[in-house]
């Protein structure tokens, strides 16, 4: 199983994509400083995630959710649903 998962930052208005077989696991290491990017801008909140049957799927959402579409698709469904 894999996810697809949309995390907010709680100090910025700043969103993170990504994609993992642990979720759990992923997330503890963006709050625990692990992760160059998200380093900064912790902690982090789930807001938003997806479970595929591959690997190539959940990567594929991901790379959706960066694009413009993807972006436009979050705020739509997520960021104002919140």
């Amino acid at each position: 199983m894999y996810y697809t998962y949309v995390l907010q930052s709680q100090q910025k208005d700043i969103l993170y994509k990504g994609s993992t077989a642990n979720l759990e696991l992923r997330i503890q290491q963006h709050n625990d400083g692990l992760v160059s990017f998200t380093k900064k801008y912790r902690p982090w909140k789930l807001v938003y995630h997806e479970i595929f049957a591959t690997r190539a799927e959940a990567m594929a959402r991901e790379k959706f959710f960066k694009s413009g579409k993807g972006r436009d698709w979050i705020k739509e469904n997520i960021i104002k649903a919140s």
